[in-house]
């Protein structure tokens, strides 16, 4: 064979290269047409990314233009409400941590930072201090260390400042506070260091500064730095933080509408008698921020509860010049000037929607199935009925010769004699045995007794006839029970296993004491049938408030806020009705009051859900309907919440759980009023001062957990489990003879249809009931062992609690002014 052409073989096998490139062209250019790159091709090195487009220098300019308006367009946005006559103050709150502290002494050091001698009372409360080098106004808020009090003075302020000691610790009160701070959400947080000119050798300030940072940042890491308040230099530049920065406010806070109260006047002559006792209105000052203000919204002030505005008004500051006498006349004017009056849509203080009369008859039942008629448990959305109970009684069929005709049948009237081995059994027109009864077997085993328990629709037992049942004696019986409960509850401390284990007493029926319960194939996936639980709900469910789609309807409403009302900036006066004059008496001007305005429909009660993470620093379990104090936004309220899983599930049912342990979350729900938005959540608990105890910081409410406010849902079903428990009498391969779950036959045929698992994964089925004691035969998956359990799972749905609103006037009975604990300069407050 002659060797190929090695030049020739190349031309062969090779694609044309026009050819290559006009397809490689092709499918390109499809692709880039398909992305929307409409281009010539063909020119190499070219490239469509935006950073390789050129921009012309007169673009670039207009580029940066465009931005830095942007930015000043916010920054004058931002900063509107601090210029002018009556422009507000920035609100700093100084928080001590430490007793041995001053806060008199640190508004002092802020002033002489500036070169100015600012007056300081030594009274707790707010101070309004001018900064005549920036042109600014503050508010120095001095709260104690009232747990509540610095709360209040915190979720309000711009800027939050933390007084720290040099020489001294920050104790378990202080730790506590922080906490609580960094759960609510604060503004800006500015560290601060007291008495550091005091430490000695002066290698040792630097040591501190950087400790007390990395202490702080542990709680706020955004902190940058800790400002001595002993140095002119470090004052002076944080005063200008204070005087020229942005506060970056709370997110929760700036979606509504707020003001700090800075004046409240009760007058006099106007008192209403109400429903609950006297009222009058009420003149709130202060300088609106946040969104717009608006009269038709209910507002919440500090801890009094919601409120209607019958107007808003004008509240000009007093100008510095002495006014005549025409002046002084348009000044009377314009403070009279209002600004906001309510209209038609204005919110009513309803909580629940109105109860409408129904008439039901008293046949008509609001379940698929009367009570009095259930002759079996619910399980998932139908009753089972038991099959021996709604069997219609045929008569006895005639025995008769075999080969006997129809014709020749009715001329026998009673049976013939069993002896005869020529007789058979009369069947009807389908071919079953007109009685029901039990077909002998035709694999030559034996049957069962004639006389003994009909078979069930499961068929029947695979027990040999020649073991009999008899019930045990009664004492025999109560005896052996006892001694396996004790034992059980030995074994369920140690590995606590079935924690929603119930014991049912012999003597009572459990399908009346667990009426109520139902059975559930999946508790994730199976239906659960709500029209069963109507008769048990409580009276007001129909009335609370249900929102469909928690999206649209929370953006509606914060889209609200835009349109109308007063401007924020702007100084007025809040004219409230309905106020009670019993809060006069227990006001308190040292105090920090703020006033919050509502969203819509957030006065209105509904089926709530809040996240709740239990710290693990609390030692033990937290039991599900213990009384707590929960504060989320602006309200506080003493609620009972029942526990349960969170997750979502296809049939929205989850479990009850009777416990949260330390360091575990789940979900918290009871009925209140809405709250839009995810806002975060802090849980109290009380507690009671030791009688033993010299500690005087301690507070009267242990934070115990955080949480987030979910959106509320109506339909969400919270379902209680409860396990009874059978002990395995006898095995004989799968089939196993079942006591001391019931303790008599009708319990074990109620139940009959629910499914039997144990504990090392097997499940199974009731067979059939033996005795009159609750014995039952059951069939498993597979054969058990003899130290296994029993359990079947029966499910109930609960109902949330009522949640009340925290009242001030109780708080203020349990702590003691900060001016009899401290003396002359009043700087801590405690509440004991």
């Amino acid at each position: 064979m002659a060797p190929l052409d090695s030049h020739h073989h190349r031309s062969t096998t090779k694609v044309p290269k026009k050819a290559f490139k006009s397809r490689h062209a092709t499918k390109s250019s499809l692709k880039d047409r398909a992305k929307g790159k409409v281009g010539p091709l063909s020119e190499k090195g070219f490239r469509r990314t935006p950073h390789q487009q050129v921009m012309s220098k007169i673009e670039r300019r207009n580029q940066a233009r465009l931005k830095r308006s942007n930015k000043d367009a916010e920054h004058k946005n931002a900063t509107s409400i601090f210029v002018g006559r009556d422009a507000a103050p920035r609100l700093v709150t100084i928080v001590p941590l430490c007793e041995n502290v001053s806060t008199v002494a640190a508004v002092k050091s802020l002033g002489q930072g500036v070169d100015q001698e600012w007056d300081v009372p030594g009274e707790l409360g707010s101070t309004r201090l001018e900064v005549e080098r920036f042109k600014q106004k503050i508010m120095a808020i001095r709260p104690g260390r009232g747990l509540l009090e610095v709360l209040d003075a915190c979720r309000m302020a711009d800027y939050v400042v933390l007084v720290l000691s040099a020489d001294e610790e920050v104790d378990e009160s202080g730790e506590m506070l922080l906490k609580a701070l960094e759960g609510q959400g604060v503004s800006n947080v500015i560290t601060v260091v007291q008495g550091l000119d005091k430490i000695e050798p002066q290698k040792r300030r630097q040591q501190i500064t950087a400790s007390l940072k990395s202490f702080i940042s542990h709680f706020f890491p955004t902190t940058e730095r800790v400002y001595s308040l002993d140095s002119r230099q470090e004052t002076l530049n944080l005063l200008r933080s204070l005087c020229m920065s942005i506060p970056k406010g709370v997110y929760w806070r700036e979606d509504r509408s707020w003001m700090m109260v800075e004046d409240v006047r009760w007058p006099e002559g106007k008192q209403i008698m109400g429903d609950t006792g006297d009222s009058s209105e009420v003149i709130l000052t202060g300088v609106i921020r946040g969104k717009r203000l608006k009269a038709d919204r209910l507002v919440q002030v500090g801890d009094w509860g919601d409120f209607q505005i019958s107007k808003i008004t004008a509240a000009p500051l007093e100008s510095r010049k002495k006014p005549r006498d025409n002046d002084m006349k348009v000044d009377e004017q314009e403070e009279e000037e209002i600004l906001a009056q309510p209209t038609e849509e204005q919110d009513d203080l309803n909580d629940l929607a109105p109860e409408e009369a129904t008439m039901q008859d008293a046949a008509d039942y609001p379940v698929s199935v009367a009570p009095s008629e259930r002759k079996g448990v619910l399980l998932d959305d139908h009753h089972y009925f038991s099959d021996e109970e709604t069997r219609v009684e045929l008569p006895k069929p005639t025995k008769l010769p075999k080969g006997t005709s129809d014709y020749q049948a009715a001329w026998y009237l009673d049976d013939v004699s069993d002896s005869d081995s020529d007789v058979e059994d009369v069947e009807d027109d389908d071919g079953d045995l007109a009685m029901g009864g039990v077909a002998e077997p035709a694999d030559g085993v034996e049957g069962l007794d004639k006389n003994g328990p009909e078979p069930t629709e499961f068929g029947a037992s695979e027990y040999p006839q020649s073991e009999m049942f008899l019930d045990p004696a009664p004492d025999d019986e109560a005896e052996q029970i006892e001694e396996y409960r004790a034992q059980r509850r030995t074994e369920a401390e140690e590995d606590r296993e079935f924690p929603d284990e119930i014991e049912l007493s012999s003597n009572v029926l459990a399908r009346e004491r667990l009426l109520r319960y139902r059975g559930l194939k999946s508790l994730r996936t199976s239906h659960w049938e709500t029209e069963e639980d109507r008769p048990y709900q409580p009276d007001e469910w129909d009335r609370l408030l249900e929102v469909a789609d928690y999206k649209a309807a929370k953006s509606r409403v914060m889209k609200e806020t835009l349109i109308g009302g007063v401007k924020p900036g702007t100084r007025v006066n809040i004219h409230l009705k309905g106020v009670p004059t019993s809060y006069e008496e227990s006001y308190d001007a040292s105090r920090p009051l703020a006033l919050y305005s509502l969203l819509r429909h957030e006065h209105k009660r509904a089926a709530l859900n809040f996240s709740i993470t239990l710290s693990s620093d609390h030692e033990t379990p937290l039991r599900s309907k213990d009384e707590l104090i929960m504060q989320c936004g602006p309200r506080r309220f003493v609620i009972n919440p029942l526990f349960s899983q969170g997750g979502k599930t296809p049939n929205n049912v989850h479990k009850f759980d009777r416990y949260l342990h330390p360091g575990r979350n789940a979900i918290a729900s009871f009925t209140g009023p809405i709250t839009w938005g995810a806002v975060p959540t802090l849980y109290f608990k009380r507690t009671a001062p030791s009688p033993d105890s010299t500690d005087s910081t301690t507070h009267p409410l242990n934070l115990i957990a955080t949480g987030t406010c979910l959106p509320p849902s109506h339909s969400r079903v919270i379902a209680k489990r409860i396990v009874l428990t059978g002990h395995p009498f006898k095995i004989h391969k799968k089939i196993v003879t079942v006591r001391y779950m019931f303790f008599n036959k009708e319990d074990v045929l109620w139940f009959k249809a629910l499914q039997l698992w144990t504990k090392r994964g097997r499940s199974g089925f009731i067979k059939e009931s033996l005795g009159m004691h609750g014995y039952f035969k059951a069939q498993f998956d597979g054969k058990l062992n003899p130290m296994d359990a029993i359990g079947v799972s029966l499910y109930k749905r609960v109902w949330p609690r009522s949640a009340k609103l925290w009242d001030g006037k109780m708080e203020a009975l349990e702590r003691v002014d900060g001016e009899q604990q401290q003396g002359g300069d009043g700087d801590v407050g405690m509440e004991v």
